[in-house]
């Protein structure tokens, strides 16, 4: 079975994932019913995962996240006694179960209790991806320079330094107000005061 996501590329970037995660979901249709488990939600961001391992220690059974994944592995302990069993009725068998973490679930804590292994589970939001409020700004528009026009002001600023230290006094732009225009204006009004 396949699924056409076009129409969700055509309005979204970066669900390239979430195509890929269908389509092993699909490949793959029967999963192993061993060791039985349950998934609940406590809160809004918190996850149990609840697995029946019955007759499995704590060190028998290896946790690991690798690429969004978390892997449960329980291994039989070869150091058991041969006996004689008459009827089999609990599993004690090495498994394997993968889950797939969505992005930002963080695996916190497991614990092995009456059989039961139970595996906390925390989605954390980054304070990059947290909604937040911009500023809305009045008066005189905000722009960001361009490189062309960062680079172009980089030389005005080092020839401004040059002519400081030369003393040399650079000639104003036209229709600016420069140095000497203001000597000259102090000039003249002490001779109208005079």
């Amino acid at each position: 079975m396949s699924y056409d996501f076009a129409p969700l590329f055509r309005s979204a970037i970066g669900f390239d994932r979430l195509a890929q995660l269908v389509d092993t979901a699909a490949q793959n249709p029967v999963s192993p019913s061993y060791p039985p488990y349950n998934i609940e939600k406590l809160a809004e961001s918190q996850y149990v995962l609840t697995m029946a391992v019955a007759g499995f220690g704590p060190d028998d059974i290896e946790l690991t996240v690798q690429d969004n994944t978390l892997i449960v592995a329980g291994r039989v302990s070869s150091t058991q006694p041969d006996r004689e069993m008459l009827y089999r009725g609990i599993a004690k068998r090495a498994f394997e179960r993968r889950f797939v973490l969505a992005d930002h679930i963080v695996v916190e804590d497991a614990n092995l209790d009456n059989g039961l292994l139970c595996i906390a589970v925390r989605h954390i939001v980054p304070e990059a991806l947290k909604p937040r409020r911009i500023p809305i700004s009045s008066g005189a528009r905000a722009t960001v320079p361009t490189p062309a026009e960062h680079a172009a002001s980089a030389p005005q600023a080092a020839g401004a330094g040059e002519h400081a230290t030369t003393g040399s006094v650079p000639a104003p732009l036209p229709g600016t107000f420069g140095a000497h225009d203001a000597e000259a204006s102090h000039a003249g009004a002490a001779r109208q005061a005079a």
